[in-house]
């Protein structure tokens, strides 16, 4: 047998000791510092990826040329070289794992067609998927909340959850965790997170021990950058790669060194600091950059307060906003229930590679460095439309009356002044229409509505109900507003879905659970809920209102994300805050309310009660935190992901065998993606002539716009088919759902009520039409994307779609590629992409392409009847410069050079092979 060659670098694998005298190898970087001295200033993120590439060097995937690369890694050199990052395991949510599983299954139904064995398609490591994206918060405000929403929830999902079942048991290394238990990026905090691993197939006396690094289907999987961990978010495409043993490829990043000094003021939470931090961040233009944040003030940060500004750096661009690993992060891992072996195993890894302890200034070379005084920061809310538009709380008011009258593409909502405060009687209650499960109504006609009604006040998210400071704040701010004798307003739908069990069992113990019920913050599931659009329908008598007013309503939510329709379609201003500040603002019912110099309500005897009287104080936070950090509970818990994962799971029942039986389902079905798959790839021309233009779009296309997300109208493509498939509007359930299905997928693609395609011309007031609606050429015949995509692909036309800066911004959603392609775009020409969909086009065969300097698709005039030419010179290169032909009606043509954003080598590969997917399948199957 030939034997494998030597370690480029054997040299720098070493022996560390625990305290108790444990002993274990690992891939020493100061000894790699000896070849390569600047290693020692590179900043700690970038070591940790460095590790991974020494560690599998391989000669092949990765070569002794990737190592010397990133070891001489310079804070402002050109960003030309690639790296290949092995990471230690994958996480998943049930919607992005879904179709991933899909994927995987699909591949085993290829395989044997081919007569090899499915278990060729294996996940090389740990995958670990959490269902947390299912629930709704159907029923709130009483009791009775979490098992019913529970109870709907697998009624409507059984069909998927069988599915997962079958995976469970069909691949080796695939764990799921059932819906119950909480949000995947808090579990993986509190649980999957194990800060050194050894390779399953290491049994040797000595073993070698690595960090713990990780990419996750969903954007906030950032979160976990609190405990020191390298991971951010992909699309499912490069998870499946990674899954599959490739390594997640990407070009060397800029590391912006963000300095924190001084300490919080009182009053001030962690969701403040974040809200600031992400506004600054966004300004600074990381998009693509790792973020490290250091100083005294990172070192005085509780990990969950890192945790909490780490979640947003999707928000704020960055791949990371990692926090390098401290004393802080031990006391963390002890509180949270790991053993005394794991902890002591980690603080001695991480003090051997030199890793250890938080860098002052001075220690690291940094591409640029970024300041923030906590001492600065101040109570913020961001909003009404993205999550980087910070308002301090004093000015919230006054900015929603602004932005009432402002256009559109002034972030305003375009409404005559003299209507903001007109008010409007609702018929009934504003409450569930369920008696058992329902609060009592108050008298018909009692309710009124308005403009900047609070109509959704939701604590949810993992961004902040991960963070015991903020979840306790709102208990006892709840405590002492009940107490005050406030209530919340009628129209407002409340609802709490922590991160984890654990939040509820503390705010038990404190005793601060009845209080936040007292206000209608029952239990409502333990999910994603409102941050991800599964908010739940408003009542009819609302909704209503809304519509035939045309009322700007609010939703207030502690989450992370408040993109235009996701949070409900008809409320227009969404509004991030802090946990507190989400409840205080259910008990004024309307944002218009100046809570830092107006009451927020009147309490007992009518008497004014201010924020002031009602805001807990460090103090009572502090005395409370000790129920937060019980090791006991946190291990009794999850223990219970085996032994105990509840009624509802119990009794399902999944399919047997390794191939997948494909049942006829409407939420599962064999994905188009492999259909003529050979093994060797179509050869492909990647230029493509006289192609139609889909849509022209503005700045700031998020994949909430692009890929299916929320509610599935009953007029849409895709609901249209449902209910061609017998499937009742009641029971159409969300996109991200079905999201297993291609044919409700692609029907959905483009489909956002709010996205506007600037081919369509605004109407006599300059107010541009919603939906996803295209003038079909040539004929300018105004019809639905979806519809347009099959007219085009039946007549062999190919077609592009055109954006303005920040294209694909949002979540880390595949379909937003996915469904681009299965509608036949062969192209996307945008000022800028994110960096997620970006990387997620080329995985699915499209061409992402940038304009260079000032041109945009207005500067060439554009109006969409005109036919588009890519023409590449020569072979494909990363980055290369393309010619774009635009022949217009009138027969004249014009040529602007745009840049080719399929970014690296790989790349090129993945494009040739019509994808990532078929890339990786025929590399396994050879």
């Amino acid at each position: 047998m030939a034997k494998a060659p030597a370690h480029a670098f054997a040299s720098t694998l070493k022996t560390f000791k625990t305290a108790s005298g444990k002993s274990g190898k690992y891939w020493s970087l100061k000894e790699l510092a000896r070849q390569y001295p600047t290693v020692d200033r590179l900043p700690v993120s970038i070591r940790i990826v460095l590790e991974s590439v020494l560690r599998n060097c391989d000669g092949q995937k990765v070569s002794p040329k990737h190592v010397e690369e990133l070891a001489h890694w310079a804070p402002n050199a050109e960003r030309t070289d690639e790296i290949p990052f092995v990471v230690t395991r994958v996480v998943l949510q049930d919607f992005t794992g879904v179709p991933l599983l899909a994927d995987l299954a699909a591949m085993r139904s290829v395989a044997a067609k081919l007569g090899k064995s499915p278990k060729t398609i294996e996940p090389l490591v740990p995958v670990d998927l959490v269902v947390d994206h299912s629930v709704m918060v159907d029923y709130y405000g009483t009791p009775k909340a979490l098992e019913l929403n529970m109870k709907l929830e697998f009624q409507r999902n059984n069909e998927r959850y069988q599915f997962m079942k079958w995976g469970m048991q069909a691949f080796d290394t695939f764990r799921v965790v059932p819906p119950g238990f909480g949000i995947v990026h808090q579990v993986n905090l509190e649980y999957f997170a194990r800060g050194v691993y050894k390779s399953s197939s290491d049994n040797a006396d000595v073993p070698v021990y690595y960090p713990d690094s990780l990419v996750g289907t969903d954007s906030h999987t950032t979160m976990i950058n609190g405990v020191g961990v390298v991971g951010w978010g992909v699309g499912g495409i490069e998870a499946e790669a990674a899954m599959l043993g490739q390594p997640v490829y990407m070009l060397t990043p800029d590391v912006v060194g963000f300095e924190l000094t001084g300490k919080l003021r009182e009053g001030v939470t962690a969701t403040d600091l974040v809200l600031f931090v992400t506004a600054i961040l966004r300004a600074e233009k990381v998009v693509g950059k790792f973020v490290e944040f250091f100083g005294p003030g990172a070192a005085s940060i509780a990990v969950p307060d890192r945790a909490t500004i780490g979640n947003m750096a999707p928000e704020y661009g960055a791949t990371m906003g990692f926090f390098p690993v401290d004393e802080m992060t031990v006391a963390y891992f002890e509180g949270t229930g790991r053993t005394k072996e794991e902890v002591e195993l980690f603080e001695s890894y991480y003090k051997a590679q030199g890793l250890f302890g938080m860098p002052a200034p001075g220690d690291i070379d940094y591409t640029k460095i970024v300041k923030l005084d906590l001492g600065t920061v101040s109570p913020s809310l961001a909003g009404p439309k993205r999550p980087q538009d910070r308002i301090d709380l004093g000015h919230l008011s006054t900015k929603f009356s602004e932005l009432f009258s402002k256009p559109n593409d002034a972030n305003g909502f375009n409404q005559p002044a003299e209507r903001l405060k007109l008010r409007y009687p609702l018929t009934a209650s504003g409450r569930g229409d369920d008696e058992e499960a329902a609060p009592p109504p108050p008298k018909a006609g009692s309710v009124t509505i308005g403009n900047g009604d609070v109509l959704i006040a939701a604590i949810t998210s993992c961004t902040n109900t991960s963070n015991p400071s903020v979840m306790l704040a709102a208990g006892l701010l709840a405590k002492k507003a009940v107490e005050a004798g406030l209530t919340v307003k009628p129209h407002v739908k409340t609802s709490l879905a922590p991160g984890s069990r654990i939040v509820t069992e503390y705010l038990e113990k404190a005793g601060l659970l009845p209080y936040l019920e007292k206000l209608g913050f029952y239990l409502a599931g333990y999910g994603c809920t409102t941050c991800i659009g599964n908010a739940g329908d408003l009542t009819p008598e609302i909704n209503d209102a809304i519509v035939k007013n045309d009322l700007v309503g609010a939703a207030v939510l502690s989450g992370n994300r408040n993109f235009e329709a996701r949070i409900h379609p008809n409320l227009k201003a969404n509004f991030l805050a802090s946990p507190p500040l989400v409840v205080a603002f259910a008990i004024a019912g309307n944002v218009m309310v100046d809570l830092m110099t107006e009451p927020v309500g009147k309490g007992k005897n009518g008497k004014n009660v201010y924020l002031g009287d009602i805001w807990p104080t460090p103090k009572e936070i502090d005395d409370n935190l000790r129920f937060a950090m019980n090791a006991r509970s946190f291990r009794e818990n999850y223990d219970k992901v085996k032994s105990d994962p509840g009624k509802f799971w119990s009794s399902i029942k999944g399919t047997a065998g390794q191939v997948y039986d494909w049942p006829e389902s409407t939420y599962i079905a064999e994905p188009p993606f492999f259909a003529d798959f050979k093994m060797a790839p179509h050869a492909s021309d990647a230029g493509f002539k006289g192609a139609r233009i889909m849509a022209l779009f503005g700045d700031s296309i998020t994949t909430d716009h692009i890929s299916p997300a929320g509610s599935i109208k009953e007029s849409s493509p895709a609901g249209i088919w449902l209910k061609a498939h017998g499937v009742p509007k009641a029971d159409f359930n969300s996109y991200g759902s079905r999201r297993g299905n291609h044919d409700v997928m692609m029907r959905g693609t483009f489909a956002n009520v709010r996205i506007k395609n600037l081919m369509i011309p605004p109407d006599v007031n300059g107010t541009q039409e919603e939906g996803g609606v295209t003038l079909f050429q040539p004929g300018n015949q105004k019809m639905f994307i979806y519809d347009a995509a099959m007219k085009y692909m039946e007549e062999g036309v190919p077609t592009v779609v055109f954006g303005g800066e920040e294209y694909g911004t949002g979540s880390s959603r595949d379909w937003a590629a996915k469904g681009t392609q299965l509608l036949g775009i062969k192209a996307v020409v945008a000022r800028s992409f994110e960096r997620i969909h970006r990387a997620n086009l080329v995985g699915m065969g499209v061409l992402p392409l940038q304009f260079r300097g000032a041109d945009s698709w207005q500067t060439l005039g554009l109006k969409g009847d005109e036919k588009i030419d890519v023409v590449i010179g020569g072979q494909l290169k990363p980055q290369m410069d393309v010619k774009l032909v635009v022949h217009r009606a009138d027969g004249s043509h014009q040529e602007v050079t745009v840049r080719l954003r399929i970014d690296t080598p790989i790349e090129v590969d993945y494009y040739k092979h019509g994808g990532i997917l078929p890339f990786v399948l025929r590399q396994l199957l050879a």
